[in-house]
């Protein structure tokens, strides 16, 4: 969607040339000819980004400025300047503005100055946004139940050191958000944190993710290419599934925890990183290494510090606070309004025994919302699971992905009983795109 900008100046021929030139670069663009129209527009239209002249017969632009910032929705403000009064420009970026337009303009330097502020806007924005995320992803491990309180004390402990950290618990149960909490606690948490699912790569895909690989060293490897232990050097590298690797990678990985340091596919040198390892699996490794599929050596080194996160069913007291702040997330991404659970869903949402834990509790709840009318989760917004309404399988007989899977089955025929029919409609009442939803049709063998 094209940004809006505002332009604000009491001099029409300014007024028309900035005009044509942003509307000439895509722009959306509104205009307002003294002080008192720009804060009424800016209040009213909420733009992108406003440029804004600093001599005004009636507001002064340095006053104008004040007035937006008040406002507090944090707009970028580039102000316009004859070249007399430079100074002044720069005194209004102390005061807030974000950058400055001298006169007489330059086209090519209005779209420059325009973009610039508007890919700083969005970097910031972003950047805001990935703090809420990560905020909210240390609040899902927070609760109540000693267990959860036991697990999240020994984190912050190992987070001090610089000890591999070894995570055991069921699929659904939070080990990546563990992990990167075990990082964001570390002195590492300015670092880069890297994540690979060791799960469902052949053995010569794993090892070049992990340690990279010359050029030359296999077909295709038409370029030189640094692995993951490389690219997070001083950070933290998360191995998801760790008990499902080769033996042949399981070698590799154990003389990298020995020595810290590693070769590249086909290379011949040795690579030294500073890099701590964080490993997580759903797996039995002490099963593993009774049947020799996992080597006890490597066992151990991974296993210094073991954290069991328990499964949700066994840290009911955690359900409720969980399921608000996935409500709130759900409810702020779909722009509803649910501000809880009424009581007989919660009491059905404590009774069920939750086979996919905290992942199947977010998908019980997004599902609500996208359904659900509000103002509260009423029990007929939960999956038929949730209800107690299945068939002859039990939820708690199903493996995690049989039972996603029968979750996601429902959802969308729900959705596709309430379009009646329209794949369309219901594609945009679930947020899906409508081939993603046609491909799940046929995935899921919904008739």
């Amino acid at each position: 969607m094209a940004s809006k900008i505002l332009i604000v100046d009491d001099e029409p021929f300014n007024l028309d040339l900035l005009e044509q030139e942003l509307t000439d670069q895509g722009y959306l663009v509104e205009r307002a000819n003294n002080g008192g129209e720009a804060l009424k527009k800016t209040e009213s239209i909420q733009p992108d980004l406003v440029l804004l002249d600093h001599m005004m017969p009636d507001i002064s632009g340095l006053e104008v400025l004040k007035e937006i910032r008040k406002m507090g929705d944090g707009v970028p403000v580039i102000m316009i300047t004859a070249h007399g009064t430079v100074d002044l420009a720069v005194q209004a970026m102390k005061k807030g503005a974000c950058d400055f337009l001298p006169k007489p303009f330059e086209p090519d330097h209005i779209a420059l100055v325009v973009k610039k502020a508007l890919e700083r806007e969005r970097l910031k924005r972003g950047m805001e946004i990935l703090s809420e995320e990560v905020g909210g992803r240390y609040r899902l491990i927070v609760g109540k139940s000693a267990r959860m309180n036991e697990a999240v004390e020994t984190a912050r402990k190992a987070a001090a050191s610089k000890a591999t950290v070894l995570l055991l618990g069921e699929s659904g149960t939070g080990k990546e958000i563990f992990a990167r909490a075990v990082h964001g606690w570390s002195d590492r948490k300015g670092e880069p944190f890297v994540a690979i699912n060791c799960v469902g790569l052949a053995k010569e895909l794993l090892e070049s993710e992990l340690f990279g690989h010359e050029k030359g060293a296999f077909t295709g490897a038409h370029d030189l290419k640094r692995g993951k232990m490389e690219l997070a050097n001083g950070g933290t590298v998360f191995l998801d599934e760790v008990g499902d690797i080769a033996p042949e990678v399981q070698t590799k990985l154990l003389r990298f925890l020995q020595e810290r340091e590693f070769e590249r596919v086909g290379g011949t040198r040795a690579i030294q990183v500073d890099v701590r390892i964080i490993a997580a699996t759903n797996r039995d490794l002490d099963g593993r290494v009774k049947e020799g599929a996992f080597r006890e050596d490597l066992y151990y080194r991974l296993n210094v510090i073991a954290i069991k996160l328990p499964p949700l069913r066994e840290r009911k007291e955690d359900m409720p606070a969980l399921a608000r702040f996935f409500l709130e997330r759900y409810s702020r991404e779909t722009k509803k309004h649910f501000d809880g659970i009424d009581q007989e869903a919660e009491g059905k949402m404590l009774d069920y025994g939750w086979p996919g834990n905290v992942r199947e509790l977010a998908n019980v709840i997004e599902r609500s919302v996208v359904l659900g009318r509000g103002p509260k989760v009423a029990v007929h917004d939960l999956s038929p699971q949730v209800r107690g309404e299945q068939s002859k399988t039990s939820a708690e007989s199903l493996s995690y992905h049989a039972a996603m899977d029968a979750s996601r089955r429902e959802l969308i025929v729900e959705a596709l009983a309430r379009a009646g029919g329209n794949r369309a409609a219901a594609a945009k009442a679930l947020g899906l795109h409508r081939t993603h939803l046609m491909r799940l049709i046929k995935t899921l063998g919904i008739d």
